[in-house]
């Protein structure tokens, strides 16, 4: 063979090895990716997480005999905290916005303590949390969309095949959720 053939064949390989590196690397780029957004997920879950205990002791002095509320609230806050999975985590997130939502329709009763400064604060701060929530929920699953995208598009799904990179879980909403709630006046 001629040396012209063989630098050919060279160059070729040489850009078949770039890339193959380079797609690699894309993934693990986007698999970190993905990985950071959950924990900024997680950041702000704990943000809540730690909100909840003084909200919670704030409507007890108000609304102590709403006893079953309050331990729906603690109950779900558990259930969060212990969750290791996105499934879990989800599930578990979402049965806590709705423990949350009963409690502050209960404070609804209390015109005190809705005028309480303290409880005020602890809501409005609740309040951003849940905003931050949704956007690092949104942040998360649009991650994970280019992450599974890479993962499944040709040529990129056989380097991903070859080193066993999985696609993720998107955070979704229960089905219970979705309804388009009904408006009455």
């Amino acid at each position: 063979m001629s040396i012209i053939l063989w630098v050919i064949i060279i160059i070729l390989v040489i850009i078949a090895i770039v890339t193959i590196v380079h797609m690699y690397n894309n993934l693990v780029g986007l698999r970190n990716r993905v990985k950071n957004s959950y924990a900024q997920i997680d950041v702000q879950l704990k943000r809540r997480n730690d909100l909840i205990p003084n909200l919670v002791e704030t409507v007890k002095g108000y609304a102590g005999h709403e006893k079953g509320v309050l331990e729906e609230v603690t109950k779900a806050r558990t259930g969060v905290m212990n969750a290791t999975t996105v499934e879990e985590a989800s599930a578990a997130d979402n049965q806590l916005t709705g423990a949350l939502k009963t409690l502050f329709a209960v404070a609804e009763n209390y015109p005190d303590l809705k005028a309480n400064s303290n409880f005020q604060q602890l809501q409005t701060e609740l309040s951003d949390t849940e905003d931050k929530i949704s956007y690092a929920r949104q942040f998360y699953n649009d991650v994970v969309l280019k992450y599974n995208n890479a993962c499944q598009m040709f040529p990129t799904s056989i380097i991903a095949k070859i080193f066993g990179f999985k696609e993720e879980t998107f955070f979704q909403t229960p089905e219970s959720e979705r309804a388009v709630p009904e408006v009455k006046f």
